[in-house]
């Protein structure tokens, strides 16, 4: 089954249908369609089939397309999918609505909209381990957007500069306050750097979170370590981040568990595993929740000003019935990091306190950096 969590039904075993992702369309009730839309679009949508010649098109719904919002009300998996199977993905050639959605990417707040279909909008649930699913679907033959976009000092300045490569927008944008979840709806609009184009949703998520996070891992390279080891846990829809930290310069581990009868495992558990900089240029195999992960851990550190090793184990029970995309492991690491840490006599110490949080000890066996950081002393210990 680790190819079923590698794959995350992107069908790379040659099925005509994702026998997992069956599941979950058997969970959803969607609204009634129609041939027409008006009411607010908060985010919008760039497709990957045929790239570079994509669709694009506003996300409809008059729920927030907000996942911290979604947290901090307590929404239950459940509740997230009803608000995301009566969303309908607007799909048009890019060229035909590509200023439209440069304005709701651009504003801070949802736009109205209104939008005619070419038909009645469909149901189409797709899904993947990057991107929150949507129910409905729609071509459209005519977008207007009624609002005009209100637009933040910091994202009018850098979107303005076609000269600041996309790279440094992104840094810098995340450097000003700029969330992720904006950053990447402007790259996927097509509004970042120097050759602008779209770029699909998907992509742009996962680009983010690497690019907004190796920007903070430069700034955590120059601070001094942390004074002792640290330990952090949290769950969020059944998705346990445990988080080790220990004094020292910037590496970091990543050991994904997707434990029996979880989404992407059968009757055997499943375990990935990525040590950062083994192969640089490689994209990770646990996917974007590798990166969702690590720039929630960089926060924290370039937050405290200290650098540090970091070892963090996803652990994924059945309570996950439906893939909700990469944030979930944003916001759940995000979560264990602004808790309170348990200061740890110890790496020893640590470890035993990531046996308790996870119900198990193996991760220990699969870790490469846990015997690194046993039997290796740094400079900061002279």
């Amino acid at each position: 089954m680790v190819r079923c969590a590698e794959c995350k039904g992107r069908l790379l075993c040659g099925l005509p249908r994702c026998p997992i992702m069956s599941r979950f369309h058997a969970q959803v009730t969607t609204a009634a369609r129609g041939t027409s839309y008006m009411g607010t679009a908060p985010s919008v949508f760039v497709g990957s089939y045929g790239y570079p010649e994509v669709s694009a098109g506003p996300l409809m719904t008059t729920d927030a397309d907000a996942p911290p919002t979604w947290v901090a009300q307590g929404l239950s998996i459940e509740d997230i999918v009803g608000i995301r199977a009566r969303t309908i993905r607007g799909s048009a050639p890019t060229p035909s609505v590509s200023g439209q959605i440069q304005e709701i990417a651009l504003s801070s707040s949802p736009l109205d909209v209104e939008a005619a279909f070419e038909r009645p909008v469909r149901f189409d649930l797709r899904f993947d381990g990057t991107v929150t699913p949507v129910g409905l679907s729609g071509s459209i033959r005519h977008l207007d957007v009624i609002d005009n976009a209100k637009v933040s000092r910091v994202v009018d300045r850098i979107t303005s500069d076609d000269d600041l490569p996309a790279t440094e927008a992104c840094e810098n944008l995340g450097s000003e306050g700029v969330d992720v979840y904006q950053i990447a709806q402007l790259m996927s609009a097509g509004l970042l750097g120097k050759r602008r184009r779209v770029v699909p949703t998907k992509w742009a998520i996962t680009a983010v979170d690497d690019t907004v996070g190796s920007g903070l891992k430069k700034a955590v390279f120059r601070f001094a370590p942390l004074e002792e080891v640290e330990f952090f846990a949290a769950t969020l829809y059944g998705n346990t981040m445990a988080v080790i930290l220990v004094p020292g310069d910037w590496k970091f581990e990543m050991i994904e568990v997707w434990g029996r009868r979880s989404l992407w495992a059968g009757e055997e558990e499943t375990v990935i595993c990525d040590l950062e900089g083994r192969k640089q240029g490689r994209y990770s195999p646990i996917g974007g929740a590798y990166y969702a992960a690590r720039l929630a851990v960089a926060e924290y550190l370039t937050k405290k000003q200290r650098s540090a090793r970091a070892i963090v184990v996803r652990h994924v029970n059945s309570e996950y019935w439906a893939p909700l995309g990469s944030w979930v492991i944003r916001e759940a690491t995000r979560g264990a990091m602004q808790g309170t840490p348990a200061r740890c006599t110890d790496l020893r110490d640590a470890a035993v306190r990531m046996d308790t949080a996870l119900g198990y000890s193996h991760w220990r066996e699969r870790s490469r950096l846990l015997p690194e950081l046993a039997s290796q002393r740094t400079l900061f210990e002279f």
